[in-house]
């Protein structure tokens, strides 16, 4: 089976053994900017994170902006998407990237036929 590329040219075994200093190296300006500034939501989520691999509970989390790092992969999170937590299985194609761009906020949305006494052109009408 042919391995695909994960992350900045590395393969996902080797992405995955990345400590997370030297995964800070790669990742762009943006990214490390809000690691370092936003330092105790991302020491809770890390606590969350060990308490995770003893008991084996999803990780809920409300912080959609958080960049995914390496020790997470295989880690399932409950993410908020405004109404429920949605459930996310961290693969190594997903480094670099933020939580909520994988839990989408918006569903599609379908509208039901036209109500009792409708004319038959009505239902071509656009809905309000």
């Amino acid at each position: 089976m042919v391995e695909r590329v994960a992350y900045r040219g590395l393969l996902s075994e080797q992405a995955k053994s990345l400590t997370d200093e030297q995964y800070l190296e790669m990742l762009n300006s943006r990214e490390r900017r809000f690691i370092k500034r936003n330092s105790m939501q991302f020491k809770e989520i890390m606590e969350q994170v060990k308490k995770h691999r003893k008991n084996g509970k999803p990780i809920r989390t409300h912080l959609r902006e958080a960049v995914i790092l390496p020790s997470w992969v295989g880690l399932t999170f409950s993410v908020y998407t405004g109404k429920d937590f949605q459930n996310l299985e961290i693969t190594a194609n997903m480094l670099g990237h933020r939580l909520g761009e994988f839990a989408y906020t918006t569903k599609r949305v379908v509208h039901s036929a036209p109500g009792v006494r409708a004319t038959r052109g009505s239902k071509f009408l656009a809905q309000k």
